[in-house]
């Protein structure tokens, strides 16, 4: 019987995630370490859509999910002290979710997290191949818009 191997490149995609996905549980192994067990990779995306503040329903078209959807992702948010909910200048009727001192907190150990992960891949792997992969991946998606609605797209 005759196996056909699959074409090379078809497993780019997973390596991709497998990355993604080897930094991201570290850094949430680290954040749990440091007092944040209950910050999730869904709360990193969150964070990165929230942005300076948004609305409930803003969020939820940045994260293509439904607004009761981010409501309940902010509810969580909420509950663990990372955002909190202010009255939108613009708009009486509308509420701002803003990150509060204590998300700022969580948000900018994950970057010192990524940084050091990112030294320790370079350590391994050699500062100029992992700036030529960064570069790399750079110039692949430098046509792409960032967009955070990886939780939506995944149940699309």
């Amino acid at each position: 019987m005759s196996s056909t191997l699959p074409p090379r490149g078809s497993d780019l995609p997973l390596l991709l995630l497998l990355g993604f996905r080897a930094l991201i549980d570290d850094v949430h192994a680290e954040l749990a370490e440091a007092g944040h067990a209950g910050f999730r990779p869904l709360h990193g995306v969150t964070f990165k859509a929230i942005g300076d503040g948004v609305t409930a329903s803003e969020l939820g078209r940045r994260l293509g999910v439904s607004k009761q959807a981010a409501g309940k992702t902010i509810e969580g948010l909420e509950r663990e002290g990372y955002v909190e909910r202010v009255s939108d200048p613009g708009d009486a009727r509308s509420k701002i979710i803003r990150l509060t001192p204590r998300g700022v907190d969580v948000q900018q150990q994950a970057f010192k997290v990524m940084a050091d992960l990112r030294a320790r891949w370079a350590e391994r792997l050699g500062e100029g191949r992992m700036t030529a992969i960064e570069d790399a991946l750079r110039e692949m998606t430098a046509d792409r818009e960032t967009r955070f609605d990886i939780p939506g797209w995944f149940n699309g």
